[in-house]
């Protein structure tokens, strides 16, 4: 099993509660749980920069403040 350089935001405080990334040698985007770590979700780059411009764009409910305001 590879072993990814995981990284979290800074909004996470102490890391209980958040998502990880990990970008993987062929540039696939792995995604996982900070709870569960040992599920792992993958898309490719285009795939995430999409998902993360419908976030900033404010295209889910959440419950939380919009990503940059």
């Amino acid at each position: 099993m590879p072993v990814y350089q995981w990284r979290k935001s800074s909004y996470s405080g102490d890391g209980s509660n958040c998502v990880c990334l990990a970008v993987a040698a062929d540039g696939t985007v792995r995604l996982r749980d900070s709870k569960v770590p040992g599920t792992v979700t993958a898309c490719s780059p285009v795939a995430f920069g999409r998902f993360l411009g419908a976030l900033v764009d404010g295209q889910f409910e959440c419950g939380v403040d919009r990503v940059g305001s």
